[in-house]
């Protein structure tokens, strides 16, 4: 399974949806999908715009874990 950890960093840095949006260009709704870990694809381009935007690498956004 694959955990998304944009929740956990966006709330370590006290970040809002709405700024991250704002400041990325990425559709609002696409950045919920992707912080609810609901989103069922997701555009490289928005991977890469997070990953910048944020200053990290993809496996810090991204992590393969173990299925419970």
């Amino acid at each position: 399974m694959i955990k998304c950890n944009l929740s956990r960093i966006m709330g370590e840095r006290r970040l809002k949806i709405a700024d991250v949006a704002r400041d990325t260009g990425i559709n609002r709704g696409t950045i919920t999908r992707i912080y609810n870990e609901t989103a069922t694809r997701i555009e490289i381009e928005a991977i890469d715009k997070l990953c910048e935007y944020l200053d990290i690498e993809v496996g810090e956004l991204y992590e393969k874990v173990q299925k419970k």
